[in-house]
């Protein structure tokens, strides 16, 4: 269970890091705050999308499995979420 817990800790700072400096940038930033909503958007979504996922371990797939996947498929979001906050 330590270990769902440091996983979710992980997930809710890097996910809120992301969104601080979204924030960050559209106080800096005025000129396209469109974007910016989009990309806030985009990381509250991955939040209520991976946090729950951490619980509730997909049936039929060994647990070892899932936390790998898991973890891929967090890295690849929040690479695609930091580009589009430096793209934005």
């Amino acid at each position: 269970m330590s270990n769902r817990r440091k996983l979710k800790k992980a997930v809710k700072s890097d996910l809120g890091e992301l969104f601080a400096d979204c924030v960050a940038l559209s106080m800096v930033a005025h000129d396209d705050s469109e974007k910016l909503q989009q990309v806030l958007a985009d990381v509250t979504d991955a939040y209520h999308d991976f946090v729950p996922r951490i619980s509730h371990v997909e049936p039929g797939l060994a647990p070892r499995v899932f936390f790998r996947k898991l973890r891929s498929d967090f890295a690849a979001k929040t690479a695609e979420l930091s580009l589009a906050i430096v793209r934005a």
